[in-house]
């Protein structure tokens, strides 16, 4: 199917019409959607979603040992994450919100990605360099931001979209309202991609929105909403890059298509909001065994096999390049040493009295007791 017939078909639909290419068990149910990639594009999609999951893990493991901070984990979602990532030009401006670990991946991962979450924002300042925009902790305030991105690539003349990842939970937001009413009457090249896991912490979807679904919110504010199946790489590859070549197209004689798109990827989160989050205390646990009937990852890997793209002994060679990856992240993270001197660095761009203040007290506790004894916890 040509470009313009995929995007007709994939855009031009009822919010509520989930777009699927893969079912649960990994067979093709929309064989005209299927991409036509690359079988090394292909593997190299499934070792970024493995890759993901086992990062997941190590990340909760070293948080349980006091290695790292309050994490987030993205498990169940690798599949919107990696698939529509790889559907991006390598300089499309990427905003997530803290969960989508998968997109960074799919960026190859800077080692001091690792460091945020330690504790150093310096680990934020790596990502500038994979046209990442900074890790947001606030809920949905990175979408203004991120619209303000794309309205400037317009107005410039670049050829790159702006993608922006946030939960369910951020669409009952103002800045998420703000940012949609923005790109549509500016009409910025914005692909608006909302992880919808079903929880918004601990509210459930159907209590934090009275929307059928979240993907109708856009025609609100003039443009295209699509539901996509979120544990889908293939229908989530599709339907972002889509998204990205109506962003970026040339108006036709007569279309006056507003160039956003909002795609509600449904999926499920299979941990809890953070490391400090009980799931229990709000779920019901067969409902999460449920969701991981169509794990992404599966499903993916039952498609590679079926095509004779991937079998036992590349997915050893891949687990073992995985391991020894995330060792050597590990590893330099943990060698890292922090200066707290650079708590003061950036927080006004001159110094006010305050600071200088507290910089110095700082110091002078430093030198009366040492760092050892201001780091012994006991």
């Amino acid at each position: 199917m040509a470009g313009d017939a995929v995007e007709r078909a994939v855009l031009e639909r009822a919010p509520d019409d989930r777009i699927r290419v893969l079912d649960a068990d990994g067979t093709i149910v929309a064989p005209e959607l299927e991409p036509d990639l690359a079988d090394e594009t292909l593997r190299s999609m499934y070792r970024d979603m493995r890759f993901s999951r086992r990062f997941d893990e190590r990340m909760i493991s070293l948080q349980r040992q006091g290695r790292l901070g309050t994490y987030a984990s993205l498990a169940g979602q690798e599949g919107s994450q990696i698939g529509s990532t790889y559907a991006l030009a390598d300089d499309d401006m990427l905003s997530f919100q803290y969960r989508e670990h998968g997109a960074v991946v799919s960026r190859d991962l800077p080692w001091e990605y690792l460091l945020y979450w330690m504790g150093h924002e310096d680990g934020n300042a790596a990502l500038a360099e994979i046209d990442v925009f900074p890790l947001n902790i606030s809920i949905g305030g990175h979408l203004p931001h991120a619209v303000g991105w794309s309205w400037a690539a317009k107005l410039n003349g670049d050829e790159r979209a702006s993608v922006v990842h946030f939960g369910d939970g951020a669409t009952s937001e103002g800045d998420f309202h703000e940012a949609m009413n923005f790109a549509g009457v500016f009409d910025t090249p914005t692909v608006f991609f909302c992880n919808n896991n079903q929880w918004a912490i601990s509210i459930a979807r159907e209590n934090q929105t009275a929307s059928a679904t979240i993907a109708q919110k856009a025609a609100a504010y003039g443009f295209e909403g699509v539901q996509v199946d979120g544990m889908d790489p293939l229908a989530s590859y599709v339907v972002a890059r889509a998204a990205r070549e109506k962003a970026l197209a040339a108006r036709a004689d007569g279309d006056d298509r507003p160039r956003p798109t909002l795609i509600e990827a449904v999926q499920y989160r299979y941990g809890a909001h953070t490391t400090a989050d009980d799931p229990s205390a709000y779920r019901d646990e067969a409902e999460v065994e449920r969701w991981r009937e169509r794990d992404p990852i599966d499903r993916f890997e039952t498609y590679l096999r079926n095509r004779g793209v991937l079998d036992d002994d590349r997915i050893e060679t891949i687990d073992a390049e995985i391991e020894a990856t995330l060792e050597e992240l590990v590893d330099r993270a943990e060698s890292a040493e922090a200066d707290p001197r650079d708590l003061f660095e950036h927080t006004y761009a001159d110094p006010t009295p305050r600071l200088e203040a507290q910089r110095e007290e700082l110091e002078a506790l430093r030198e009366r007791h040492g760092d050892g004894e201001l780091l012994d916890y006991e």
